[in-house]
Order: structure tokens, then sequence, then C-alpha cells
């Protein structure tokens, strides 16, 4: 029976990371990667939604990857996303995380085209087969890809000896349930459900909030392996008031989240990549008002 212990637990969505003029900071990496072992984090997901991986280059994710392992190589378990919208170049970086020594590969389905379950398969399956000797994880975010996991197509995949499981983004807690019973090992996406999803049998949560309120996190997940199951959905309250309010602001939600970073003591890491909205004016008091938030949040617990 394998061992999927190092997956247990908090693993923020790493955020990308820019310089002044727009391009990958590979320090600003580095500090990220820094910044999350020592608030207590279990893992990093690099490359995914919060990664900005759309719109970022084949070099570029690969650069990432190569700074983030730099830094977090032994320390952090590390699931790198490689989903590109072609197999070669998802295959390219299947092989460079394998390469790196992440401990695992993550794909969404191909985006635009509706291809049917036996193309999503092949395609998973190609990307798996670049790196043979590493864990592959099915990322199922229909509400963005487009295209929603089912169980004949999961049942598919987990012939591939390397499937383990899937980071689930869907919104419907049975989903959960549903891929466990499957024999999947399964990550919860949204944030908003974190404590639910744990409760559903998630191995551990997979988010995108995570990293600008890790102690809140950290906390609900102790709470709840406490028995703790009213602390741990007051602590959920209070991530859900908080990325409510986030998401009250004109800029983009990962614009907003890098501010409250830098207004928070964290590392500077830049805004966000074009078409992204960057702040607007008028931003600044939301941002505030998340810190303090997180803060008084903080403090409780």
């Amino acid at each position: 029976m394998k061992d999927f212990s190092k997956y247990q637990g908090v693993i923020p969505a790493f955020y990308a990371c820019y310089d002044g003029e727009g391009a990958v900071s590979p320090e600003r990496v580095r500090a990220l990667v820094r910044y999350l072992a020592d608030k207590g984090a279990k893992g990093l997901y690099v490359g995914g939604s919060s990664g900005e991986c759309i719109y970022q280059s084949v070099a570029e994710r690969k650069l990432v990857l190569e700074n983030v392992m730099a830094e977090a190589k032994g320390k952090l378990t590390v699931i790198a996303h490689v989903a590109c919208n072609n197999t070669a170049d998802s295959r390219e970086l299947a092989a460079h995380a394998q390469e790196q020594g992440a401990d695992a590969i993550a794909a969404i389905p191909p985006i635009y085209f509706h291809l049917p379950d036996h193309a999503v398969a092949k395609y998973w399956n190609d990307i798996s087969d670049a790196a043979p000797d590493t864990d592959f994880i099915i990322y199922n975010i229909p509400q963005l890809a487009g295209v929603a996991l089912s169980v004949p197509l999961l049942r598919e995949m987990l012939k591939n000896p390397r499937v383990i499981g899937v980071k689930n983004s869907s919104m419907p807690v049975q989903d959960i349930q549903m891929w466990r019973d499957e024999g999947a090992i399964v990550f919860n996406g949204p944030d908003e459900q974190f404590v639910s999803g744990l409760a559903a049998g998630a191995i551990g949560g997979i988010g995108g909030t995570y990293a600008a309120m890790p102690e809140l996190y950290l906390k609900a997940w102790e709470l709840f392996y406490a028995g703790e199951l009213e602390q741990a959905r007051q602590v959920q309250n209070d991530c859900c008031r908080i990325i409510y309010k986030m998401c009250s602001a004109h800029g983009n939600l990962y614009a907003v989240i890098k501010e409250i970073l830098r207004r928070s003591g964290g590392p500077d890491i830049g805004s966000v990549r074009a078409p992204l909205a960057a702040l607007a004016e008028g931003d600044g008091p939301i941002v505030d008002e998340c810190v303090t938030m997180i803060r008084t949040a903080a403090a409780k617990y």
C-alpha cells in the first residue's frame, strides 16, 4: 500500500512572482517559498490557476519550478501543474518536473475544445508517460476548464498506476465522496469549503487563498483533527468572510492577495500579468480591511 502521508495537510497554491517589469522573478519565487515554509505549509502546488499558468510560457514555468525546488526540495511536498493546451508542451513540462524532483505532477483537461473522455484520458496518460516515476493528480475544475471529471473517466485513469488522485475544485462536496469511493485520494479545492471537504474525506487542501492567511487554514486543520468541529467551522466562517471581502475589489483576486501579502509583511511578489486586472483605484481600503480581518481572526485562535 502506497504511503500518501506527504500529501496530507495544507498545501497553498503558489502565486506567480514578477519583478517590477512583469517578468518572472527567481528571487521573489524563492522568497515566497521561504515565507510559506516558515508559516508551516505542508507543500506547494506550483503552476496552477494561482500561478497564472495560462499566461506564462513553457520556459517561464520551468524557471518558476526550478527556483521553487531549489528552496523546497526535501522540506516541502511539491506538486507541479504541467498542463498546457497541447500535449507536446505538457509532456515537456512533465519531464522537467520529474527531473527537478517534484513529488507529483497535475493537469487540467485541455480547454476551449470540449474533448470526449477517451481523448482527455489519452492526453493525461501521454503527460504521465513523460514522467514515469512521478505521481499524477487529475485537476478537476470544470467551472474554468469547461470539462468535468466523470466517474467513468476517473475509472479509466486509475488503470494508470501513477494516477493517485484528484485535486477537486468543483463546488459539490459530493464529488469528493465519489472520487474517494473509486479509490482516489482527493484534495479539497474550493477554499470556502475546506472544513466540509475534510469531513467528506479529502486528504488535505490545495487553495488559492491559503498563502494569504495560512495560519487560519492551519488552525482549521488542527481543530478538525482534534475533533473541535464547532471551532473549526468558526475558523472556516472567518476565512469565508475574508474571501468575500477580497472578491469585492475591482482588481483580480490574485492582485488583491499579493498586495495583502505585501502589506502583511510578507514578500513583495509584484502584481498580476495582463489581461488579469491589476488593483484598481479604490481597492486599497479593501486590501487594508482584509489585512485587519486576517490579523483579528488569527489573534482569536
